[in-house]
């Protein structure tokens, strides 16, 4: 007797991309950035984030470059449009998480794809992302022996320096305290709109 073996598909999946920058900040990325922590941050619920929301706009040339490049990438390889189209990034900001402090579970209104460029981690940083279905299956849930990516609510990508992790903006997300740091975490957040068809 033979037994045929199942197959398992995954439906509508959703893109989270991630690439490293070859090359590591310069010492004027380092200048600029202390220069922007210098000019001020707000205190968020968790977090700090730089007063200014669009620190692209004139400083960090080359990162910015690399974000848009690899934006590019993503629209023409993963949404592949119909007609030409240009993902631009409008806010721009940098965030400091200290040992033990998180950022709250969030999603990033008014833009298409968002970005996270990391200037500083630590071992066991990550992202948290949430399933946007979550809630239509917890009406009624069978609890899981072991997690895996089919019956998990949330997916954790770790956070490297000189990374660069791009995903939908509607996705929730969040980060963790990470207890174990002893520095903190730099991170350059955007969002981006669309120019075309």
């Amino acid at each position: 007797m033979t037994i045929n073996t199942p197959t398992v598909h995954g439906m509508f999946p959703t893109p989270v991309y991630v690439i490293k920058r070859n090359s590591n900040l310069t010492s004027e990325e380092e200048k600029e950035i202390k220069e922007i922590l210098k000019s001020g941050m707000n205190i968020n619920s968790g977090n700090r984030s730089s007063n200014n929301s669009y620190i692209f706009d004139g400083n960090l040339e080359k990162i910015k470059q690399f974000c848009e490049q690899q934006l590019k990438i993503y629209v023409e390889e993963l949404i592949i449009p119909r007609e030409e189209i240009e993902v631009y990034i409008t806010q721009s900001w940098l965030n400091v998480t200290k040992p033990g402090e998180f950022h709250h579970e969030h999603s990033h209104s008014n833009s298409i794809l968002s970005g996270v460029f990391y200037i500083s981690t630590e071992e066991g940083d990550s992202i948290t992302f949430t399933d946007p279905n979550f809630k239509v299956k917890e009406i009624l849930k069978v609890e899981p022996k072991e997690f895996n990516v089919w019956n998990s609510g949330t997916c954790a990508s770790p956070s490297k320096t000189n990374e660069l992790i791009l995903f939908p903006s509607w996705m929730n997300h969040r980060v963790e305290p990470n207890e174990m740091a002893t520095t903190d975490r730099i991170s350059i957040s955007f969002n981006t709109f669309v120019r075309g068809t």
